[in-house]
Parts: structure tokens; C-alpha cells; sequence
């Protein structure tokens, strides 16, 4: 019997393992079927979120639609609605402008060596001066048209003249990218010859417009230009002008007296760089172009130079701008360069006295000048500038007209006298806020073969409100 007892104890001991593995596989069983429910809850909640956020998508996207058919409707509707408020709120801004200037030789007497000069090319009164006040007015007209309007007032000392610099209106609604303007406006010839004289750089004009735009080139006209659908910028157009300002001549009845055509193209590099290019030519026929000159005390009559003949002018321009990450807020810098090349042919009346001499005249004519600005810190800006000009001009007397012909050729405008027209500038300005600005520049001169050291202290104040200025 003890025996039996002994070999039921030595079972039970060795199947003691055996049960508590059993347990714990049993364990383990009940570990992961609490998991796999747990999981099967979670899974649940999370297909739940799942297609509660896929419908708030699509309810998104549904509304975004609506939204953006309403926003059609609304843009199609806006040109009405816009018509009144501009019919009654035209964009209005008023600029004014003036300088203190010094000279050390007489501005009376300014000129460029082998270059016939427009009434607007010389340079400002000593002592302090109101320059210009631009009176701006813009709209657009409906949805078809934009039009503006830049009054200007000029103190020219004996007393203030009034200009309709521009008066001009542009299409909106042209297909494939093309537009028209008509009416008067600057030529989109060169960089700078479009750009308002309070949005340049310097207190002045370089010398090459100067001495071949009498400073800037507006007349009354038509210009077609067309924009590429292209990653690059590309620009082309051509306008037609009666002539009636230089470099033309007298005013005539119908278009087409001076032609230009001109391609601009532009893109950027890296989010830091952005440049545009451009090549430009005018021609201007049967011209009639007389220089700024004085009237004689005892004739009465006008002397200077009256040339008459066919110019054609081709320019060429760079523009590069850095600003970090494309924000020019606080710091930013412009490198500018243009190139002139014009070709003159025809005749030249020298007057002098009341006697007058003919010249045959081929004038050939070439300049350039670059320019670098870098504003340093908010507010802050300086710049240097170098222009030069050069003149290959081939005259002959052919009539006398009882003028000594050596005095005549010696005389003329368009005698170079062996010099070459250069000039170096220096600013820097400061711009308390958008609205003012305050800029003092110093030109070393050499128009002429002596130097002229000119300084200038210069404000320009905008009142109201005024468009961003072009690239």
C-alpha cells in the first residue's frame, strides 16, 4: 500500500510541471485575445476617423468648388460694379519734386561736345529749384480699358509751364496675350526711357538720353506689344508717333514721322536673381530738328542748328537685381547698363546773326553708361554711375549763306572738337518711408573739354495714392 502511495506522489510531482505549463499557455491565450479585441476596437475607431476626414475632404472640395464658381461669377460681374467706383474714385497721387544744385561752371552755357540738344537736355537753375510736380490720375475706364493721365508742372524761371506728359489709354481685353495703347505716352524704347523721372535712380538723366532723347521721349502715338506664353518673359511690340518731339522734329498731321520696335526678355535665377534684357530701334524720317539755341539781339531771329534729314537709333539694355530670397526690404542692389548707337544723315542749317550756312551732315553717334545701386540697410541706398559718348560726324558746307565757312564748321553743334563726353556720379539717398525720399548726388563733369563739379540735394515727396513702379 505505501508503495502504491509512493508511485501516486511521484506522478502527481512530475505532472506538477506539465499543469503549470498548461496555465500559462492558457495565459497567454487569453493575453492575446484580449489584444486582438483591443486592436479590433482600435482599428475600428481609426476606419471611423478614416471616413468621418474623407468626408470632410470632399465636403471641402465641394465647397472650394462652389466657391471658385462664385468667384467666377463675382470677376465677371466685378467690371460693372468697378466702372462705378473708378467712374467717381480715380487712383490720384500727387509728386513733388526739387533740388538745390551748385555748379562750378555756368549751367547757361552746358553742352555736348558733337551733339545737338533738345530744349528739355540742359541742366537745372543754380541755387534751389522746383524741378517737376506730377499730377497722376489712373482708372480703369471698364472692363475693356485703363486709362492715365501724368500732368506735369515745370519751373523753367520765368514762370511755371503745364505739360500733359502722358494722356494714354490701354486695352484689357485682348486675346492670346496682346494689348494696345494709343494716346500720349513715354516709348517703351531702352529701360529708362518709360520710367517717370521720380522713380530714377539719379537726380538726372544719363548722358545718352540726354543727348539723343532730349532726356526722355514721349509723343502722341499708337504701340501694339505682345507677351509669350513662355517660362521666360518675353515682350515684343512697335509703336508709331507723329515726330512732333525730339529727336523728330515739327509736329505732323499724320502717324508714322518716327517708328520704333522693341523685345524684352526677363526671368530669374535661384530665388535670389532676377535680370531682363532688351534690344530697341527708332527710326525717325524727315526730320526737322532744331537745337535749343538763343534769339539773336538784332535780327530777332533764332540762332543754332536746324538739321533735316533720317536718324535711326538702336539700343541695347541689361538690368541684373539681387535681393536675398527675392525680399529687397532690407537689402538689395541693381547693376544697369545701356548702349546707344544712332546714325544721322541729311543737312544742317547753321544760323548765326540772322545769316544762315548749309552743311552736309553724316553723323555717326555711340554711347553707354552703367550704373550700380545698392541699398545696405532699410532705407539706405548709394550708387555710382559712368557715362560716355563719342561722335564721328562728317560735315561740308555747301552754301555759305555769307558766313565764313571755317567759322561755320568750328561753330556747329556737331563739331566734336576731338572730345568725348564722360561724366562719374555718386549718390546716396534715405527714404523715411515710401512717400519721401531725400538724395544727395555729385557729378564729376566733362561734357564739354573742361570739368564741371556739380552737386545736388534733392527731395522728392508722393502724396496720395501710386502704382508699384516696373520691373
Amino acid at each position: 500500500m505505501k508503495k502504491l502511495s509512493l508511485l501516486a506522489v511521484s506522478v502527481w510531482l512530475l505532472a506538477l510541471p506539465a499543469m503549470s505549463i498548461a496555465d500559462d499557455l492558457a495565459e497567454i491565450r487569453r493575453q492575446i485575445d484580449a489584444l486582438q479585441k483591443e486592436y479590433e476596437v482600435r482599428i475600428r475607431a481609426l476606419e471611423e476617423r478614416l471616413n468621418a476626414a474623407e468626408k470632410e475632404v470632399a465636403e471641402a472640395r465641394s465647397q472650394a468648388q462652389d466657391a471658385e464658381q462664385a468667384a467666377e461669377v463675382a470677376v465677371a460681374a466685378a467690371p460693372v460694379e468697378q466702372e462705378r467706383s473708378n467712374t467717381f474714385n480715380p487712383a490720384i497721387s500727387l509728386i513733388l519734386q526739387g533740388s538745390l544744385n551748385s555748379y562750378s561752371q555756368d549751367p547757361d552755357d552746358y553742352g555736348l561736345s558733337g551733339f545737338q540738344l533738345g530744349g528739355e537736355a540742359g541742366l537745372p537753375a543754380e541755387g534751389l529749384t522746383l524741378d517737376e510736380t506730377e499730377l497722376v490720375m489712373s482708372a480703369s475706364v471698364d472692363h475693356l480699358f485703363y486709362a492715365r493721365s501724368t500732368i506735369g508742372l515745370h519751373d523753367d524761371g520765368d514762370g511755371t509751364e503745364v505739360e500733359i506728359e502722358e494722356a494714354f489709354v490701354d486695352t484689357l481685353a485682348l486675346p492670346a496675350g496682346t494689348s494696345l495703347r494709343f494716346g500720349r505716352f513715354y516709348s517703351d524704347i531702352g529701360y529708362l526711357n518709360r520710367m517717370h523721372s521720380h522713380a530714377w535712380d539719379f537726380r538726372d538723366q544719363p548722358l545718352v538720353y540726354r543727348a539723343m532723347l532730349n532726356n526722355q521721349y514721349t509723343d502722341d502715338g499708337v504701340q501694339f506689344s505682345w507677351v509669350a506664353p513662355t517660362d521666360l518673359y518675353l515682350r515684343l511690340g512697335g509703336e508709331t508717333f507723329r515726330g512732333a518731339r525730339f529727336p523728330g522734329g515739327e509736329a505732323t498731321d499724320t502717324l508714322g514721322n518716327i517708328q520704333t520696335v522693341f523685345a524684352k526678355l526677363g526671368g530669374d535665377v535661384g530665388s535670389s536673381h532676377s535680370w531682363q534684357a532688351g534690344l530697341s530701334q527708332m527710326w525717325v524720317n524727315d526730320v526737322d530738328r532744331s537745337s535749343s539755341g538763343h534769339l539773336h539781339g538784332d535780327s530777332g531771329q533764332e540762332d543754332g542748328d536746324s538739321f533735316t534729314g533720317d536718324s535711326n537709333l538702336t539700343i541695347a539694355d541689361l538690368v541684373w537685381k539681387w535681393a536675398p530670397d527675392g525680399n529687397p526690404t532690407d537689402r538689395n542692389l541693381i547693376l544697369q547698363a545701356e548702349y546707344f548707337y544712332r546714325h544721322e544723315d541729311g543737312t544742317d542749317t547753321f544760323t548765326e546773326g540772322g545769316d544762315s550756312a548749309l552743311l552736309d551732315y553724316d553723323g555717326r553717334q555711340q554711347g553707354f553708361y552703367a550704373q550700380l545701386v545698392y541699398q545696405f540697410m532699410p532705407r539706405w541706398r548709394i550708387g555710382a554711375r559712368y557715362d560716355w559718348l563719342e561722335s564721328d560726324n562728317d560735315l561740308a558746307v555747301i552754301n555759305t549763306g555769307g558766313l565764313d565757312p571755317n567759322e561755320v564748321l568750328e561753330e556747329t553743334v556737331f563739331n566734336s572738337d576731338s572730345h568725348d563726353p564722360s561724366r562719374w556720379s555718386l549718390m546716396a539717398d534715405w527714404s523715411p518711408s515710401e512717400f519721401s525720399r531725400l538724395r544727395l548726388q555729385y557729378n564729376h563733369d566733362k561734357s564739354q573739354p573742361f570739368t564741371d563739379n556739380q552737386w545736388t540735394l534733392q527731395y522728392i515727396m508722393s502724396l496720395g495714392a501710386h502704382g508699384a513702379h516696373e520691373f
